[in-house]
């Protein structure tokens, strides 16, 4: 009985190393993780998209046959390799990044989500890795494409992104006939394009990203624009309430100058797939 109880309490004991050798364990001797799990909804190009292949530095999803490419694809990628750790991509709903953050099934959020007054009453936010201001997107051609004023579009069908700042603004212009709220950057481009709306609001990014891959497209850019604080134009990494990682990545983002932030904007917009 005796040998018996000491063989079992040898291979209790071995388990942890059977498991650590087969992968089953993802963190270091020290406890901490050795992976850096990333949420973004890749439909939002230039700062994330989908794509088929790892052209042009685009990363495996998590899951999937399919790859993330894009702006913060970029970002993850250097935060990763700054924090030592191995990046996972994993593609979620623009409306569950915050639970999925919450829950612990992701580390931190990079999906061109800006730090607003809401947001960070349910998680933190590290330094803003960019900022832009806010364009309408409209058909070249119509009335609205040399508007320089945010009134100009008095009577004017408009929407903006589901959960983003940007469908709040459109109330600053008087008379505007506000369309219900849509759920992705694509399928405002094809309300638009079929003339269901007549514009939307968006970063500057996003809009020379639709005007790059859609001719028909025009961005409006304003003298008299939309108020919004430097926390809504600004967008930056979302981590759980707490989370020592907001410093960690404040470190990493402050070796990342300013200069080579639009150069990887820019390689995104040139990089995107036409199709978004």
């Amino acid at each position: 009985m005796r040998r018996r109880l000491l063989m079992i309490i040898a291979i209790i004991m071995l388990i942890p190393t059977i498991l650590v050798a087969c992968g089953g364990n993802s963190t270091s001797s020290e406890g901490e993780s050795e992976v850096l799990k990333v949420g973004l909804e890749a439909n939002y190009p230039p700062f994330n998209w989908t794509q088929m292949d790892d052209s042009n530095g685009a990363v495996p999803i998590n899951g999937s046959t399919e790859y993330a490419g894009g702006y913060d694809v970029e970002i993850a990628k250097r935060l990763a390799e700054g924090l030592g750790k191995e990046l996972v991509i994993e593609k979620i709903e623009w409306d569950g990044l915050l639970p999925a953050l919450q829950s612990g099934v992701i580390d931190v959020i990079i999906a061109g989500m800006s730090p607003t007054a809401e947001r960070m009453e349910q998680i933190d936010f590290s330094d803003s890795y960019y900022k832009s201001d806010l364009v309408m997107v409209v058909r070249k051609g119509s009335q609205y494409e040399n508007a320089t004023s945010i009134q100009d579009f008095s009577g004017a069908r408009i929407t903006a992104q589901a959960g983003t700042f940007h469908y709040t603004v459109i109330d600053q212009i008087q008379g505007v006939i506000k369309e219900t709220e849509m759920t992705d950057f694509p399928a405002m481009r094809v309300a638009l394009e079929t003339g269901i709306i007549d514009g939307y609001v968006s970063e500057r990014p996003e809009a020379i990203s639709a005007i790059s891959v859609n001719e028909n497209f025009a961005m409006v850019e304003f003298e008299d624009g939309f108020v919004a604080s430097e926390e809504d134009t600004a967008v930056a990494v979302g981590v759980v309430k707490g989370s020592e990682l907001r410093e960690q990545i404040n470190g990493v983002l402050a070796t990342i100058s300013e200069e080579e932030r639009q150069e990887l904007m820019d390689e995104a917009i040139k990089n995107q797939p036409a199709a978004q």
